[in-house]
């Protein structure tokens, strides 16, 4: 059964992705994000800005299947399990469809109200479907 985790109260969410997605490359992982087309963007963006020393290879959509083989990150709009891949990372408002291939699902809230109403609705979805669910809170993390 897939583990699904929520990491609550990041300040801010796409560098806070950028973080986790090179720690999670850092420790040999690969790993899909899923998100609406303008975070896909965005993120795409921000991992290029990345300093040199900080460089996580990823690539957009999966269309091109060498440069999904050969990226640790693959960043899309609708997930999709890919060789070697068992992280997703969902920055989609609604709970993603075959989440349930992975065997790690990681969802990213912020402190921003709407974030927190669309994350209690996925909470919601997955504990329904039956999944017991990680609760990280990242300002316990940081007063930790």
């Amino acid at each position: 059964m897939t583990q699904i985790e929520f990491h609550f109260n990041a300040p801010n969410k796409l560098a806070y992705v950028c973080r986790l997605l090179r720690k999670g490359v850092a420790q040999g992982s690969r790993l899909f994000v899923v998100a609406e087309i303008d975070m896909v963007e965005r993120l795409d963006n921000a991992l290029w800005a990345l300093s040199p020393t900080d460089f996580v290879s990823h690539c957009v959509g999966t269309s091109n299947s060498v440069m999904t083989c050969y990226s640790s990150v693959i960043i899309g709009d609708e997930l999709q399990l890919q060789p070697g891949v068992s992280t997703a990372v969902n920055l989609r408002p609604d709970v993603p469809a075959f989440f349930e291939q992975f065997d790690r699902m990681i969802e990213v809230v912020t402190d921003d109200p709407s974030d927190r109403a669309e994350a209690r609705a996925r909470w919601k979805k997955y504990t329904e479907l039956g999944y017991s669910l990680i609760r990280r809170d990242l300002n316990l993390k940081a007063n930790g």
